[in-house]
């Protein structure tokens, strides 16, 4: 399972914003396309995406720009990855109006297919986006070889 690449961009822009103004001042496309690298045009189409699904707040005109609509803790990364690829399935099978599978009449599986939606969708819904936008975090490399037990206070 691989994520498109707009919604990688998406949750890179949205980092960024919360990294930027934590959901208080108004920023704009261009800015966070200089600050991330994501091309201007796919930043005005994702800020677009991410605007109609709710997850920023955007006013037009002098002083206009977006900001977070909600804490960044309040957004996950499942609510980013659905704004812009819709539900998180990992099967087209699941949609009750789809018949594209040869396998459909006879599969086993398929009744479970929710479960598994329903456990990756869990896993990204409990990624928040102020997570992502911390700084990482570095542990040091631990010594592999432990000093003798002698040398040990």
């Amino acid at each position: 399972m691989r994520l498109s690449s707009l919604a990688d961009y998406a949750v890179v822009m949205m980092s960024a914003a919360a990294r930027h103004c934590g959901g208080v001042a108004r920023l704009n496309a261009t800015v966070l396309a200089e600050e991330t690298g994501v091309p201007l045009p796919t930043a005005q189409k994702l800020v677009s995406r991410l605007s109609s699904a709710g997850l920023i707040e955007s006013t037009r005109g002098t002083g206009g720009g977006f900001r977070l609509a909600r804490p960044a803790a309040a957004i996950s990364l499942a609510d980013i990855i659905e704004a812009v690829e819709g539900p998180i399935q990992m099967t087209a099978c699941v949609e009750g109006n789809r018949h594209e599978c040869g396998l459909e009449g006879n599969c086993l599986v398929r009744p479970h297919w929710s479960i598994v939606n329903e456990a990756v969708r869990g896993a990204l819904a409990n990624v928040t986006l102020a997570r992502l936008a911390r700084a990482p975090i570095h542990d040091p490399i631990p010594d592999p070889i432990p000093a003798p037990l002698s040398e040990q206070v």
